[in-house]
């Protein structure tokens, strides 16, 4: 018997079910719930394009100056949910 699955259950899956490294079975559900919804369509679809056009590109170092705002606004939200943060981050 086939278990109905919910979108949640779906977006809970989605980067396995894109590395395709999931169990046949799982993946024969999700696939069966991708092609009867329209939104996790458009998710599945969207990420798979950008996933595809991301790995054909060389990374890049961040400038100096955006590094530091990325990481202070890190810091920020980090401490903001009562977190400490004990040292500099390499990105």
């Amino acid at each position: 018997m086939t278990r109905l699955l919910t979108c949640k259950q779906f977006l809970q899956e989605l980067n396995e079910f894109l590395d395709e490294s999931l169990d046949p079975q799982i993946r024969a559900e999700l696939q069966k719930h991708v092609s009867e919804c329209p939104n996790c369509w458009v998710v599945y679809n969207t990420t798979e394009k950008t996933l595809k056009v991301f790995k054909g590109m060389e990374a890049k170092p961040i400038p100096e100056s955006i590094r530091s705002r990325l990481m202070e606004a890190l810091d920020r939200k980090f401490k903001a949910k009562g977190g400490k943060c004990g040292g500099s981050a390499e990105v």
